[in-house]
């Protein structure tokens, strides 16, 4: 039922506004659902829309930093991050992550007022690289998921959900990601997000393995620390 929601309520708009709004006219300057509404003349609806679409933006700005506290607490709790950031309140908030999570999302609104033309544009188009970055981690993480599931000695039949169309559904996902990837390289707005994006990746890939075994000695030690104080 997902998948037939996001059909229709996202391509099947999508595909409706593009068949409503002349290409010379599109932009990002005003909601499309806000010109459709303004050209066909009905009074109120673009404002009445403009509402609900900020609602949305907040209700999407909420979620980001619900997700971006819980992945700052996560980094720290594994020693990726500062210890400091594991703090939580008596109802188990990671207080100290959501608040730096909302120190980033404040800097982030702020570059649409300071430098809205430069700054922001480059934060905006390395998030959407950063969305299409990670479902094609999802696609290839099912793939090495379902080997690995058989590699191991297990039947698929064992999966309580088995995606349909394995291992051609995850492929076409990657397939079209990569596709919107190369498009961003005929946006001269949207280029910067593949001169930065690719480039951190790499250097995510590099540097992890060392960080990571890193916080894996400070676990280590803290780990035999607590055994020993227990023996003495």
């Amino acid at each position: 039922t997902t998948l037939i929601r996001l059909v229709v309520f996202f391509v099947g708009t999508i595909i409706v506004l593009s068949a409503l709004i002349p290409i010379a006219d599109a932009g990002v300057t005003k909601s499309p659902f806000v010109a459709v509404f303004e050209r066909i003349g009905i009074p109120y609806t673009a404002s009445i829309f403009n509402f609900v679409i900020l609602t949305a933006v907040i209700s999407a700005a909420n979620s980001g930093l619900y997700a971006s506290g819980r992945m700052v607490w996560s980094l720290a709790q594994q020693g990726l991050m500062p210890k400091c950031l594991l703090k939580q309140s008596r109802r188990g908030i990671p207080v100290n992550a959501i608040v730096f999570s909302m120190l980033g999302g404040w800097l982030a609104l702020l570059t649409s007022v300071v430098s809205p033309d430069t700054v922001f544009v480059v934060l905006t188009a390395l998030s959407g690289f950063a969305v299409v970055a990670v479902w094609m981690s999802i696609s290839l993480a099912h793939i090495n998921f379902r080997r690995w599931w058989v590699r191991e000695g297990h039947s698929v039949d064992e999966l309580k959900y088995r995606a349909p169309f394995f291992p051609w559904v995850p492929i076409f996902g990657l397939l079209l990601c990569a596709i919107a990837c190369v498009g961003l390289l005929f946006d001269s707005e949207q280029r910067i997000a593949l001169y930065c994006g690719v480039p951190f990746v790499i250097i995510c890939y590099i540097v992890y393995p060392f960080i990571k075994k890193n916080a894996d000695k400070k676990t280590k030690s803290e780990q035999e620390q607590i055994n020993s104080s227990k023996r003495m």
